[in-house]
């Protein structure tokens, strides 16, 4: 330690170094980041616009979409300056910003995933109930837990992670200050920051991943109860297509970060980092959202009304 210099930026390695593959990934990720952004906040703008989708359930795909498209941003646009100008290198500070953000809005994503999902258990197993039990109080003091919740864990983590020393090198061997990368770097002993990013992953993870679960368990047990095929079958059609959503999210996040580190890989890890950072925020307005009836009406109406002011 005494005769090493402390970094006061980092080297991103990103994906690849490979000089043919930087433009095709660019106009990749542009195109992905492109529709993640369209569609969540057009999800939003539906919402907002159309008095017919103001109910719980769009309430909290509203803030879905907004929490998709704030933690897609805190990772996506320098992946692709890098790629387009092979610029990788980011300040101390700004690698601090990046893993704030990314932490606290997937940490707030995670919750905001096990809330819809007990909004649906309302409202298909106690439907006399539903409009008592999820009022716009309710809704909004959820959503501002989940994103309170959110700050207080970047927060913990940003902060233990940054009272490291790091001395050994500045090269990141991943796409974005993720918080097993920077690990890696420290030359202080990380032990009590693995504890750390152990308990808090495996409370917000698996306790969010239970009530999702549990949730849909009993979705699924009143669902086989309901007398109309047609019923049952677009019900489980439904419930299929948000639980793949919540299998590739959790999945990606509980293998990042509730393995040792000594387990950690870190080209498997830019892998699994991709699901959840970059497809995932773009997946959720399909699958949450432009398969629903009424998004849909709302989406044909908006669409209708476009054309008019455009041709007038």
């Amino acid at each position: 330690m005494d005769n090493s210099t402390e970094v006061n930026e980092f080297r991103l390695l990103g994906l690849t170094d490979t000089p043919e593959l930087q433009v095709p990934l660019f106009i990749i990720f542009t195109l992905v980041y492109l529709i993640t952004v369209m569609g969540n906040l057009g999800m939003i703008t539906l919402t907002v616009l159309n008095s017919g989708l103001h109910m719980p359930m769009y309430f909290f795909l509203s803030n879905l979409s907004l929490v998709d498209c704030a933690y897609s941003s805190a990772v996506t646009p320098k992946v692709m300056a890098g790629f387009l100008t092979g610029d990788k290198v980011i300040s101390y500070r700004g690698c601090v910003a990046q893993m704030f953000f990314f932490v606290a809005f997937a940490c707030a994503d995670c919750f905001l995933l096990a809330v819809m999902a007990y909004d649906r258990y309302a409202a298909v197993c106690q439907p006399l109930h539903y409009t008592s039990t999820m009022t716009t109080r309710v809704c909004v003091q959820l959503s501002i837990a989940c994103s309170v919740w959110g700050l207080i864990v970047s927060t913990i983590q940003t902060g233990f992670t940054f009272c490291l020393s790091f001395c050994r090198s500045n090269v990141v061997h991943h796409f974005f200050c993720d918080i097993p990368a920077i690990l890696a770097l420290s030359c202080s002993d990380i032990y009590i920051n693995e504890i750390v990013l152990f308990i808090l992953g495996a409370f917000n993870s698996l306790f969010a991943l239970t009530v999702t679960l549990t949730s849909y368990m009993f979705i699924f047990i009143a669902i086989l109860k309901m007398r109309s095929a047609e019923g049952r079958k677009k019900a489980f059609l439904t419930c299929a297509s948000h639980l793949t959503a919540v299998t590739i999210f959790y999945g990606t996040v509980i293998f990042m970060y509730l393995q040792p580190s000594s387990s950690h890989s870190m080209d498997t890890d830019q892998m699994a980092s991709v699901f959840y950072t970059i497809i995932i925020p773009m997946l959720n307005p399909i699958v949450y959202s432009l398969r629903n009836k009424e998004v849909n009406n709302a989406l044909r109406k908006a669409t209708k009304k476009v054309k008019v002011l455009l041709s007038t």
